[in-house]
């Protein structure tokens, strides 16, 4: 189910979000990306740039991404055709 999820796809999703949530401009090279493996597999992806933080919970098909303040403004399940959940502030 999640084989059809590519990184780069993922990445580029989250890189255009940040912008839209209102990341000051950056580069490519400022964007941080962490792998966390369990077991030998990777089960998650995370990605900050700025006071943004997004996560990628691979095996469930979850992108999550957080403000400064660590609450989560919004969650897209990839694994659906429906649009982002923006959440209430």
């Amino acid at each position: 189910m999640t084989d059809s999820l590519h990184p780069r796809e993922i990445r580029t999703l989250v890189l255009s979000t940040f912008r839209q949530l209102g990341a000051a401009s950056f580069a490519e090279s400022d964007f941080d990306e962490t792998l966390l493996v369990r077991d030998g597999r990777c089960t998650a992806r995370s990605y900050r740039v700025d006071d943004f933080f997004a996560m990628w919970l691979i095996e469930v098909g979850l992108l999550q991404f957080y403000d400064a303040e660590g609450d989560m403004v919004l969650l897209i399940n990839l694994l659906e055709e429906a649009s982002p959940q923006k959440l209430a502030a």
